[in-house]
Formats: C-alpha cells, structure tokens, sequence
C-alpha cells in the first residue's frame, strides 16, 4: 500500500526563515513561485534573460540570475527536464534541490550537493495555480532521493504543502517510479490511444460516417470529457447507471471482444526501453543535434496544416460555434 500524505502530514515551518529560489517561470514556475509567494514566503525568481524575465516583473518579483540560486535554502528546479543538466546548479551540504519530474534522478542526469526532493504535481502548470486559487488544490507526487541534513522530508512535504499538492493527497513515490510512470503514460498509453482513435476513425470513414460526425463523437461533443469526470468523482459503478441499457449491454457483452489483441508484449517493450535508461540516451542524442526529429514530427502531427482544421471545424461545431 502506498502511502498517502495530506496537509496535516506537513508543516510550513520546517522552511521557516528559508531563502526560497524558482528557477524558472514557465507553465509551472510561474504558478509555483506565485502560489509560495501567497503561501508566505519569500521567493526568488532565477531566470534567464528572456521573456519570463518579463512576466517575473510583471507578477511582482525581482529577478535574479540562475547562479544566485546557489545561495538560496531552497531551490525549486522548474525547467524542461533536458535542459536541467546544463544549469549552473551545485548546492550546498545544507540544501533542499526540488524537482518536479523524477526524470533527472532516476537517470543520472543531476547531482547536485544537499538534499534531494521531488514534489510532482499530477496537474498542467497553469492549472496548478488555478487550483491553489481556488482552494481545492490537486495531487501530486512527493518523494526524497537523497537526505543529507535529516530535514529532507519534512521539507520537501513543506514545499508540496506550500505549492497546494497535498490538499487532494500526495502519493509517495520514487523518483525512479515516478519518471517510468510518467514516462509510459507518453510513450505506453498515448501512443495505444492514437493508434486505437486512428484506426477506429478509419473504419467508421468505411461506413460513410462523416468525419465530422466522428470527431463530434469522440472529442468535441464533451460527452466522454464530462463522462470520464463522473468516473473521477464518482467511481465507474456511479456514471454506468446513467447509459442507457442499449449501451449497457453492448459494452459489458464486448468489454472482452479484443482480449486475444497482444498488448503486454510489446508494452513491456516500450517500458523497459524507459527503464534502462536507453530513452534517456535517445532523448540525450536529440537534444544535443538540435531536436530535428522532435521537430519533423511536430511539424506533421501538431503544425499549422492540423492547427487551421482543428480551428475551422471549432467554428462549426462545439462553443466555438456559438459565436455565430
């Protein structure tokens, strides 16, 4: 069984009298130093400079460099995780480095002096900001890699308290854990999810359902977003009570209908591709030659061409037609 913290598991004055650095103020640094500003403390931001310098400003802060956070207590590490190994970051024997992936540590691409933690929201960045601010926060991921001063966790819980991840619980995690979690839901998950939309898209084409009609049904209506919410809430048993009982019986009649199809093969291919480390090296690889495949592949899945369709069929279907 895991465990599970909450708010009464924490105490914001372990950090008390902390100098608190975030580097970075992008989609999370920017949510995280604002909602430990609102927590109390006092933050220094460390950035390049660039436009979330700006933003920094904007918001109140006085910026700093990425090296003066060196010299912080507490130093929240918020940058892509393949930038991380490139930052002018050692720490001291007394220092908290808080991370908000596992991925730096469970692949030996960080090791900075002082104690290691990892507070990882299960939330998009901005949305961690929007939830603090409305009070219900979200749940995250908490973790210690390494404690130096004997104050490791009681911090690290004080940092996820302060940030608003332990209002829903935090599950405690390895880094190690959490990075092949959040690494297969990209690479294990997604990818059988696209494959399973693509080819379900093209079979519904052959019986001269719209494509329109398909993707209304399987995204833009909202329907499965507002169903999967009820499953959140609710449980499974709670929303199935509310289909009808054509659509009961046809799913509990099929729910085994592709029982024979082979996934654990090649998922656990894919995760022990992740768990070696040898996506860390292929990832590695890419960012050294400038990102070009990331870069092809943006271009052909989520570029300008999918963009203008996505936008035009908003305009005809779903709240972007209400502007008509």
């Amino acid at each position: 069984m895991a465990t599970i913290y909450h708010d009464d598991d924490a105490d914001l004055a372990a950090l008390e009298g902390s100098k608190v650095a975030v580097v970075g103020y992008g989609n999370q640094g920017r949510s995280w130093a604002l909602n430990l500003r609102d927590s109390g403390f006092d933050v220094q931001v460390c950035v390049r400079a660039d436009a979330s310098r700006d933003q920094a400003v904007a918001d109140g802060f006085t910026p700093a460099t990425l090296e003066d956070a060196n010299d912080a207590d507490v130093v929240c590490v918020l940058v892509p995780d393949d930038l991380i190994p490139s930052l002018p970051l050692t720490g001291r024997a007394d220092t908290l480095i808080i991370v908000a992936s596992g991925y730096v540590l469970a692949f030996d691409r960080f090791a900075p002096d002082g104690d290691i933690g990892m507070v990882a929201p299960r939330m998009l960045g901005p949305e961690v900001r929007s939830c603090y601010e409305e009070g219900i926060g979200f749940i995250t991921a908490v973790g210690v890699h390494r404690d130096v001063t004997g104050t490791a966790q009681a911090r690290t819980l004080a940092v996820a308290k302060a940030i608003g991840g332990l209002r829903q619980g935090a599950i405690e995690l390895s880094p190690r854990q959490e990075a092949i979690l959040d690494l297969a839901e990209e690479q294990v998950r997604a990818p059988i999810m696209t494959q399973l939309t693509s080819t379900y898209i093209q079979c519904l084409l052959e019986y001269d359902i719209p494509l329109e009609a398909i993707i209304v049904e399987t995204l833009l209506s909202g329907e499965m977003e507002r169903t999967m919410r009820l499953v959140r809430e609710h449980g499974y048993a709670y929303q199935f009570g509310f289909h009808s009982p054509t659509s009961q019986y046809g799913q509990l009649t099929r729910r085994e209908a592709f029982a024979e199809v082979d996934l654990g093969t090649r998922m656990r291919e894919l995760l022990d591709d992740i768990a070696s480390g040898r996506f860390a090296d292929e990832w590695d690889a890419e960012r050294d030659a400038g990102y070009p495949v990331l870069n092809e592949l943006r271009e052909r899945h989520a570029g300008p061409k999918v963009a203008e369709f996505e936008r035009a069929l908003r305009t005809q279907l779903g709240q972007g037609s209400q502007q008509h």
